[in-house]
């Protein structure tokens, strides 16, 4: 185990992510990082961080397809906890030859174009802001996928040499759900009209009674639905 695994172990309380988050963020200084989706689950984390006034970076990306909704959550939380949540979005130069070369929907052709298009918004903006981060917060949680559901609280993400931390991998949508409700946390209105994992707005659609949480990303897609933030 190296040492950076052996810091973040070192820091695990299962039953309290507010304790974690404290002695990852005295471990790790300012190489500590949370990236949000504004998702439910990454409202908790949000809040778990700003209403305890940890010195944790969060931040999220903007893919420039996302929701109105999904800004108006940004803002609401923003004004709510009066913290910053930093915006990294793509390369411009990167955005602009894919959409003069292949169209504003090239995404719907193939998996191969939707997958260039989530690595242009989405992973290139994540480089930049995990740059000189050694621990990862995630919102990952185990029902999002099949491929999640070994993870671990913590563990070591080969692909970026460094440590993640996935608090809430083991809680239920019920749970979740709960406690947004109870902490009165700001929360994306997609979510009460079926929209239950959020991303690019021509890329998500409402989950329908009985269907996966994930079904209505890339839905037209039949293999697994990953975009290569959580590569494994």
């Amino acid at each position: 185990m190296n040492e950076l695994m052996k810091k973040a172990e070192a820091c695990l309380h299962e039953q309290d992510i507010v304790a974690t988050l404290r002695e990852l963020s005295e471990a790790f200084k300012e190489r500590v990082a949370f990236s949000t989706s504004l998702s439910l689950e990454d409202q908790i984390i949000t809040h778990f961080i700003f209403s305890h006034d940890l010195p944790i970076r969060v931040f999220t990306l903007d893919t420039g397809r996302l929701f109105p909704q999904t800004y108006e959550t940004l803002e609401r939380t923003r004004k709510k906890y009066g913290k910053t949540i930093e915006v990294y979005f793509p390369p411009q130069e990167e955005v602009e030859r894919m959409v003069n070369e292949k169209g504003m929907f090239s995404f719907y052709e193939s998996v191969e174009n939707r997958k260039e298009c989530c690595f242009i918004r989405k992973v290139l903006p994540l480089n930049r802001a995990l740059k000189g981060v050694a621990c990862w917060i995630t919102g990952i949680r185990a029902e999002h996928s099949p491929l999640r559901s070994n993870m671990r609280l913590i563990e070591w993400d080969e692909s970026r040499q460094m440590v993640k931390y996935q608090p809430l991998l083991h809680w239920t949508t019920p749970q979740v759900e709960a406690f947004v409700k109870e902490h009165n946390i700001p929360y994306n209105p997609l979510f009460d009209q079926g929209f239950l994992s959020i991303g690019c707005q021509p890329c998500t659609r409402a989950v329908a009674p009985g269907e996966d949480i994930r079904a209505g990303r890339w839905w037209w897609e039949q293999s697994h639905k990953e975009c290569g933030l959580h590569a494994r």
